[in-house]
């Protein structure tokens, strides 16, 4: 299938109604509550859509997850066999990246879908993976077994700056320890986040946003969604899919992912030539502003990128009231 213009709108309207529907839990503390009105706000956009659309990347397995799993079909052309062919595209979605961020009412939360051509997105199982991401400028530069001292050398280099310039993001974990001592001791900064390294790989893709690099581990299936972003952008990912105990090594085993010594690149992880990525910002962030509601409707700020295109937009919407068509809008 090509994944033309006229999906590019649907795509935008996917995350901008997830993401609204997930601002009107910010801060209520419930992150379950925030997780589900995204995800089912977001599956009935999906299912809208004229595609038969299949989830690679979702909220987990069937019998985890009732909507958005993985496997699961949508879309108007969904359970049609002619138009697998005509009207086929792999989805990978984070309906809420950040659920306690959004919970909690803290900066950062988004709502992000990736779509591809069939096979366009590696079906990555839901455990972790330790990841490197870099933008543009030092692509090509990195290694990801490379010591953090000589990688962050590395990028300092292709910036032309200093390593004391650099900003690093990492995941506020225990697992970090010795990798926030190794960038500490190498000079660099580092912005410790409580979630989402999905929306900070994009951030580090993005000049202006203070952001150079992304270290540490996260989750496999926001690795394949930032990939997809950096077939977008310019960027880099190296990743190698990590079990922290035995059960979750058997399992990838289980799924054929027995070379668990494999860097994965960012061709690997979203090998597809037409790619779309729409990312709609939740509560604010390094690169988009959150849902902003007011009488007379609500605003969006969101990221739309798209491989085939070679187009990059930043879409400020303002999605007037029903209820309230001739209230005065706020912008």
């Amino acid at each position: 299938m090509t994944l033309d213009r006229a999906l590019e709108q649907d795509f935008i309207r996917v995350t901008e109604q997830a993401a609204i529907a997930a601002a009107r839990t910010m801060g209520h503390g419930d992150r379950t509550w925030s997780d589900q009105m995204a995800v089912e706000s977001m599956r009935v956009e999906i299912d809208q859509l004229d595609v038969a659309a299949r989830i690679v990347i979702g909220e987990g397995e069937r019998d985890k997850a009732p909507m958005l799993f993985v496997g699961e079909e949508l879309g108007q052309r969904k359970g049609d066999p002619e138009a697998d062919q005509s009207h086929g595209v792999d989805i990978a979605v984070d309906p809420l990246e950040g659920t306690n961020l959004c919970a909690l009412g803290t900066n950062g939360a988004v709502a992000v879908l990736a779509a591809a051509e069939r096979g366009g997105l590696l079906h990555a199982p839901d455990t972790y993976m330790q990841k490197i991401i870099v933008g543009p400028t030092a692509k090509g530069h990195v290694q990801l077994d490379a010591p953090v001292a000589v990688n962050l050398r590395k990028i300092a280099e292709a910036f032309g700056r200093g390593v004391d310039e650099m900003v690093v993001v990492v995941l506020d974990r225990p697992r970090h320890e010795q990798l926030i001592a190794d960038i500490r001791e190498a000079g660099a900064r580092i912005r410790l986040i409580g979630d989402g390294d999905l929306s900070a790989g994009v951030a580090a893709a993005v000049r202006g946003t203070g952001v150079h690099a992304v270290m540490g581990i996260g989750g496999a299936p926001e690795g394949v969604i930032t990939a997809a972003a950096m077939k977008c952008l310019g960027g880099e990912i190296q990743a190698r899919l990590h079990a922290s105990n035995d059960e979750q090594r058997e399992r990838l085993e289980s799924l054929g992912f027995s070379d668990l010594d494999r860097i994965y690149g960012t061709d690997d992880l979203a090998p597809g030539d037409q790619i779309l990525v729409s990312c709609t910002g939740v509560t604010d962030g390094e690169l988009l502003k959150g849902v902003r509601l007011f009488g007379g409707g609500v605003r969006t700020s969101t990221l739309f990128m798209s491989r085939t295109r070679q187009l990059i937009r930043f879409v400020d919407t303002i999605h007037r009231s029903e209820a309230r068509p001739d209230a005065p809008l706020q912008f």
